[in-house]
């Protein structure tokens, strides 16, 4: 009987073995989350196109239309107004060159950081994912600028004589210095606005002057020192600096800093990012 008892005392304190799945189970699990993703993605898009205007006539080419229009006007009435500017001889190739990456920004910028809060109902599913609601937005923004920049820039050289020689390279490179940092920040003030309450409000205060400090209406190089050494922190200087670069080849904005703007906008997006991670699950439960 003791050898009967020792042998099963012997049995219930052997280790537990882990049981894992075969490898090509866990490549179908791994393919199956993908393509959950993916088609979770492609749904948040398609929401995104029909609640932008989806009640108007026309319905997604309003979120177009309406940017195109608004700069368009812009340009127009500042350009009546400012017959000879800073750089060239057209002021609204000049004026379009400083708004339109600023506005992408702007939007973008605004757009990702109310992802969660714009998808919170459809977080709850488990097949939805706070990264699949940040991954839809930049996606759809993204081209929505990509198209809006395009109209504005094609209709103004297509329209009225620049005199300039744009360079497609450099205005995609200028686009992504844009974007990108309105990524970052966006990604930054999703996880801000939701933790902090009280930071959206403060946060719109601080952006009502950076339609003035961001070298729209002016060169960077004609501003005053200290000034000048000021404003380089601005990375939307260097954005519009390398915009204007793009179309004006004489210009060659020896105080554009690549790795300033992309260094500065990886580290705030990989911040944000980790903060979404450890605290996404808090955010949608408040």
């Amino acid at each position: 009987m003791s050898q009967i008892s020792e042998s099963a005392n012997e049995d219930v304190q052997l280790p537990h073995k882990k049981i894992s799945a075969p490898p090509h189970e866990l490549k179908e699990v791994r393919l199956h989350r993908r393509f959950a993703s993916l088609r979770a993605i492609s749904a948040l898009i398609l929401r995104e196109m029909q609640t932008s205007h989806g009640r108007a006539s026309g319905g997604y080419l309003w979120a177009i239309a309406e940017p195109v229009g608004g700069i368009a006007l812009l340009t127009l009435i500042f350009s009546a107004g400012f017959r000879t500017p800073p750089m060239g001889t057209n002021f609204a190739i000049f004026y379009a060159t400083g708004i339109v990456p600023f506005m992408a920004y702007l939007d973008m910028s605004g757009k990702v950081a109310n992802s969660i809060r714009y998808s919170k109902p459809l977080l709850a599913y488990p097949a939805v994912t706070f990264a699949d609601a940040l991954v839809a937005r930049i996606l759809f923004n993204t081209i929505t600028h990509i198209i809006v920049a395009s109209l504005i820039f094609t209709g103004i050289c297509w329209v009225m004589e620049t005199r300039t020689d744009p360079q497609f390279d450099q205005i995609a490179l200028g686009m992504v210095m844009a974007l990108l940092l309105a990524t970052a920040v966006g990604a930054m003030n999703c996880f801000l606005f939701e933790a902090f309450t009280w930071w959206q409000p403060i946060w719109s205060i601080l952006m009502k002057p950076l339609f003035l400090v961001s070298c729209i209406f002016f060169v960077f190089d004609n501003i005053p020192l200290p000034y000048r050494d000021y404003l380089w922190w601005n990375p939307l200087v260097h954005v519009v600096g390398q915009m204007r670069h793009a179309f004006y080849p004489s210009y060659y904005g020896d105080y554009i800093s690549y790795m300033y703007v992309f260094g500065l906008s990886l580290g705030i997006l990989a911040l944000g990012l980790a903060l979404l991670v450890r605290y996404h699950r808090d955010l949608q439960n408040s």
